[in-house]
């Protein structure tokens, strides 16, 4: 049986990854000192979400 979803339930992660990663790529061309922190932790967040779901991802 398939659950069917809304539109807000399908886009609402991704949404909130595109706006993490546009808050660090802004705050990378901002300035300097804890931007840059800022910026680390916000462009690194996609890739670790990546890795954490290729991981566990099953085999079929």
């Amino acid at each position: 049986m398939v659950a069917h979803r809304s539109l807000t339930q399908i886009f609402a992660v991704p949404l909130v990854i595109a706006i993490v990663s546009t808050v660090g790529l802004i705050s990378a061309l901002v300035g300097d000192g804890w931007w840059d922190a800022v910026s680390w932790v916000a462009l690194g967040l996609p890739v670790l979400l990546y890795l954490l779901f290729i991981w566990r991802r099953r085999p079929n």
